[in-house]
């Protein structure tokens, strides 16, 4: 189904943030103090490729793919067939390094796969699997808002217009009876579209009283004065939504089925070594994250960030065509047909595999 205008004109806008590029380094299978791995002795490629191209945030919602690459898991179920790592600062770019063949695999937030699906008339992406929910708090200037009522009037910041966050602040808003304009985020809350990265220093310099972000922003934010006023996770059932999937070009799934098991083996792997060593997770994260940015995230943001986020093999598929919900609703999307936008047939034999239960499509599977 074609996107509708005001969709276009967000997908533009946000088509034009950069793309942080990391440099290409091969991982294996027994990590190394530099954060790479090495090819395990005697291992094979997988179908015969030299190199998967993976994709992903530099944000700690996309915990499994920084520790799966930190801690060498990927590497080791792909065995010769090397990793090579993108990093992305947009949901938009990543989707068009997966429509060029830049990349393969990424790990990506559900707006951005909705919308590259939609504006493909689902030919390029599937969903395969998931990695993590919650992460997102609406933080405030305490001085400034005192209760939920109080947000109307003021300036709250999401990271891009039409993004994950941007849908669900502006469905939140709608709940409370407040209209806003989705393009110019104009009304009776005014939405500001801010990157991540220099939020933290326009709510410290007070030119917005909060922002509905994901983790470590949120908590950075709270480590600047800030406090929290809504999780995101109370707002749906079980407290689960789906914040970060894993997709893949249909055509490389198409070509190289087992090189995509493995991709989900050591995404599963992650996953469960993530639960049950959680300290040792977020130190891997932050390691990885350092070594991409620079500089580690202090333990007043990293420790509070890393609680909130809950990593899953689950897509909690019906929670993605909720969210689709909420971005029609908004206008910034036209009522989607998302029938086909999964494949977890991978998954699930992995899963089956590793003796764990399967997950579902919720009626959106591919036909």
């Amino acid at each position: 189904m074609p996107a509708s205008p005001a969709l276009r004109r967000g997908l533009a806008v946000l088509a034009a943030l950069p793309l942080l590029a990391l440099a290409a380094c091969g991982y294996g299978s027994q990590a190394k103090d530099d954060g790479t791995a090495e090819v395990a002795a005697g291992a094979k490629k997988i179908q015969g490729l030299a190199t998967v191209k993976i994709g992903y945030f530099g944000n700690l919602t996309h915990g499994t793919a920084l520790v799966g690459m930190e801690k060498g898991f990927f590497q080791k179920a792909l065995g010769a067939t090397k990793v090579e790592p993108a990093v992305f600062n947009a949901g938009p770019s990543e989707i068009e390094a997966l429509n060029s063949g830049s990349i393969d695999i990424g790990w990506i937030g559900p707006s951005p796969a909705i919308n590259g699906y939609v504006k493909s008339g689902g030919k390029n992406l599937r969903i395969i699997g998931g990695s993590a929910s919650g992460g997102v708090k609406l933080v405030v200037n305490p001085d400034k808002i005192r209760s939920l009522k109080d947000v109307r009037g003021k300036r709250i910041a999401t990271p891009q217009l039409g993004n994950t966050q941007d849908v669900a602040f502006l469905n939140w808003a709608a709940e409370q009876g407040w209209k806003v304009d989705p393009q110019s985020g104009k009304g009776d809350v005014t939405v500001v579209r801010s990157d991540n990265k220099v939020t933290p220093d326009a709510f410290k310099a007070g030119s917005i009283d909060g922002a509905w972000v994901p983790e470590p922003t949120a908590s950075k934010l709270v480590a600047e004065g800030g406090k929290v006023l809504l999780d995101e996770s109370t707002l749906w059932p079980d407290k689960k939504f789906v914040i970060t999937n894993v997709i893949v070009r249909q055509e490389f799934l198409k070509k190289y089925p087992k090189v995509v098991e493995a991709v989900l083996k050591g995404s599963v792997e992650t996953n469960k070594w993530i639960n049950a060593n959680p300290d040792a997770a977020k130190e891997a994260a932050n390691k990885l994250l350092e070594q991409e940015t620079g500089k580690a995230l202090p333990a007043d943001v990293l420790d509070p960030a890393w609680k909130s986020i809950r990593f899953t093999d689950d897509p909690l598929a019906s929670t993605l065509n909720t969210e689709a919900e909420h971005a029609v609703k908004a206008g910034l999307l036209e009522q989607p047909d998302l029938k086909g936008i999964y494949d977890l047939a991978p998954l699930n034999k992995v899963l089956k595999a590793e003796g764990e239960p399967t997950v579902d499509d919720a009626g959106l599977g591919a036909r």
